[in-house]
């Protein structure tokens, strides 16, 4: 494990940790650098999914980023946490 992988998953888990509810948007964002940064581009039909608005917020979210690498993602990700646990 490079030392990428092992900033991303120390993120990880201290975001998981984190006891303050985030804004919405927070929220989308670390939702979506997640994914990118562990499954890559966002390959699923939009159609497939339950037909609700949370699931259309998350794959606008994912879909937004796509263009990022895994690696890219992964330093968002960090970054995003980063500013997320020094407040």
């Amino acid at each position: 494990m490079n030392s990428l992988d092992r900033e991303f998953q120390l993120a990880y888990q201290k975001i998981s940790e984190q006891a303050t509810d985030l804004p919405p948007d927070t929220m989308l964002s670390i939702y979506a650098y997640y994914k990118q940064a562990t499954e890559g581009k966002n390959h699923v039909q939009f159609d497939s999914l339950p037909n609700d608005l949370r699931n259309a917020f998350k794959f606008n979210a994912w879909s937004q980023i796509s263009h990022l690498t895994k690696e890219e993602a992964k330093q968002a990700y960090i970054d995003l946490a980063h500013s997320i646990l020094s407040k």
